[in-house]
């Protein structure tokens, strides 16, 4: 007797294209522990997340949201994402203390009845919390989300393409007044330029769209705890996160969304009115950057690449971090221990032979050449001197002065692109 195989259908037959499913989730816990909480799950107009590639990731992330038809348990879509959360608990504070961080993903809405998992992974690549959850797409408590901010007030200050097929990249003002605004939307034209001067952007600028949203403050400027400074701001953020002066984040990322939900947008650019030196970058959630400080520009591109390209530091300082297990291969593309190195730039080297752990005599390779410069393999990275490597001398990923990213870097962003807007084969 013959049996014939179900032939699963494409993600895109079992989501509607005209709504977003909001889903708003707390983590909480300490260096130990690990907690995941549904908070509520809203609805948007529109979907403008990728059409392509729905069912697979690209990077590994620090988590992974996965969206699963409930009849057929089919990917309908899945992300990486990392969290402020997962550094956090890398602290000395974390050692002692117990916190919750709010953290905000968009899915396409299902037609039908679907599993949510969201799963987070320690620096061993080991799933230390994972949470599954019911959507039923008809749920009445699924409430609507409005913002004020419409796209009477916005403003694309480079558009690509149809939202559809480009990458929506929404730039949001912090601690800008009422009468700000117009310097808020110099300083994000200036944003969107700068990024598009640097390849792999500047050659695949008909694939992306910035659009600037005014989100109004109270008061001007942004919290400096160093100089005993708090603002009122539309998303109350600061500088001083994990007690690092130049780290400027936000915690609330609920407000954040919510200021975002008349607009179409897949990656977030917040741009501090302040001339503070600082910023801070994490993948699939924000890039938040002082839009004044003489170096604002370099910084926004340097972390965009974090949140965007799911690219690593590649500088180092030794200050104790505890962030990469050596024993392990990193999951951004452009750091290594060598545990792993095949999946990382080894392709761009002429010998080919896998570099391991054990083998600490690293092959003369014959590297890809830019400049005076070569691909290859050199020791100090990801915050350490030793036991991590970069591919290349310097980066934008390593140097604010250094005017292109390499081209281990570059790939990966066009990786990225690529993987937002075009069907790629398995």
């Amino acid at each position: 007797m013959m049996t014939s195989l179900r032939v699963l259908s494409s993600p895109m037959d079992l989501i509607r294209n005209d709504f977003t499913l909001r889903l708003d989730y707390v983590f909480s816990g300490d260096a130990t522990h690990t907690e995941i909480a549904l908070a509520k799950m809203g609805k948007l107009e529109g979907w403008w997340g990728r059409t392509v590639n729905m069912d697979r990731f690209l990077l590994r992330g620090n988590g992974q949201i996965t969206l699963r038809d409930s009849a057929t348990n089919q990917v309908l879509y899945c992300n990486s994402f990392s969290t402020l959360f997962s550094e956090w608990q890398s602290t000395p504070e974390a050692t002692h203390t117990r916190k919750a961080f709010e953290n905000v993903y968009l899915v396409p809405m299902p037609k039908n009845t679907a599993y949510v998992t969201v799963q987070i992974f320690d620096k061993t690549d080991c799933i230390v919390a994972s949470f599954t959850h019911v959507v039923h797409p008809d749920d009445i408590l699924i409430r609507p989300v409005q913002s004020p901010y419409t796209l009477v007030k916005c403003r694309y200050v480079h558009k690509g393409g149809d939202s559809r097929e480009a990458i929506d990249i929404a730039i949001v003002g912090e601690g800008y007044t009422k009468e700000e605004m117009e310097i808020f939307y110099r300083d994000a034209k200036e944003t969107a330029d700068q990024i598009l001067s640097y390849e792999p952007f500047k050659s695949c600028a008909s694939r992306l769209n910035f659009i600037a949203v005014p989100v109004e403050s109270k008061e001007s400027g942004v919290s400096i705890p160093l100089k005993n400074e708090w603002k009122q701001t539309a998303f109350s953020s600061s500088f001083s996160t994990f007690y690092s002066d130049r780290y400027l984040t936000t915690l609330h990322l609920f407000d954040l969304h919510d200021a975002l939900a008349s607009v179409p947008y897949e990656h977030i650019i917040i741009l501090a009115n302040t001339d503070n030196y600082g910023g801070g970058g994490i993948l699939n959630s924000y890039v938040l950057t002082a839009a004044h400080n003489r170096w604002a520009m370099p910084v926004v591109v340097h972390e965009f690449g974090h949140s965007f390209g799911g690219l690593a530091d590649e500088y180092f300082y030794d200050d104790g971090t505890d962030q990469y297990d050596l024993n392990v291969e990193p999951w951004e593309p452009n750091i290594t221990t060598l545990v792993g190195f095949q999946s990382k730039w080894q392709d761009l080297l002429e010998m080919k032979e896998i570099v391991t752990k054990a083998d600490q005599k690293l092959p003369a390779y014959k590297a890809l050449v830019e400049s005076d410069y070569k691909v290859g393999i050199y020791e100090g990275g990801g915050y350490l001197s030793e036991g991590i490597y970069r591919p290349f001398p310097t980066c934008r990923m390593r140097d604010n002065t250094y005017p292109v990213f390499c081209p281990v870097c570059q790939r990966a962003i066009s990786r990225m692109i690529d993987y937002h807007t075009v069907t790629i084969a398995e």
